[in-house]
């Protein structure tokens, strides 16, 4: 994986108008992990896409009146065949944290990275996402000198009072692994 002026090359590039201008641009030092699924359970549908793009329409589904009219995105979001899309610059600032606080600073998406999983909390991810993940925080953390292993969290641990994502199904064990491996093979 490769960045190009703050877009991975080899993901699906979809515009979202849900970000704006970080105060510093240099300062992204946190990964953010959290978990979608639009409806919930439910995969491979067009909703997260159009939920990041304020296209997502109340008549498509009961649970939608809630949260259509929500202006949010994510960095990343990586389906469950492990397939990338980017919707916000990294270098800008996305609206994936809400109110957070990490290490004692407060606004993560200031400083942050948001990757969405596609997926609940209950129920496993797939492989191909742990490897895709694994490749595309490799490739972060070699573009983006404040960013460090120990500074990748999940979305319940900046938000614990009103988050729980990427849930108990979220394997960090694994994940931590394939980073390992990456190091192991490419010396980093």
């Amino acid at each position: 994986m490769k960045i190009n002026n703050h877009w991975l090359i080899s993901a699906d590039k979809i515009n979202s108008p849900n970000f704006d201008t970080r105060d510093d641009e240099k300062d992204i030092s946190l990964i953010v992990i959290h978990c979608i699924s639009l409806p919930e359970g439910q995969f491979n549908t067009p909703y997260i896409e159009q939920l990041f793009t304020n296209q997502l329409s109340d008549q498509s589904h009961p649970d939608f009146a809630e949260i259509c009219h929500l202006q949010v995105s994510s960095h990343i979001v990586i389906n469950r065949a492990g397939v990338i899309a980017q919707y916000v610059p990294f270098n800008k600032r996305a609206w994936h944290a809400g109110v957070s606080e990490y290490n004692h600073r407060k606004k993560c998406n200031d400083f942050s990275i948001g990757i969405e999983l596609e997926g609940t909390e209950y129920s496993p991810y797939t492989e191909i996402q742990y490897t895709q993940l694994a490749l595309l925080i490799d490739c972060l953390l070699q573009s983006y000198p404040r960013l460090s292993r120990k500074n990748i969290t999940g979305h319940s641990d900046i938000a614990p009072l009103r988050k729980t994502d990427p849930g108990k199904s979220f394997d960090w064990e694994k994940l931590y692994s394939y980073l390992n491996k990456m190091v192991r093979n490419t010396g980093n």
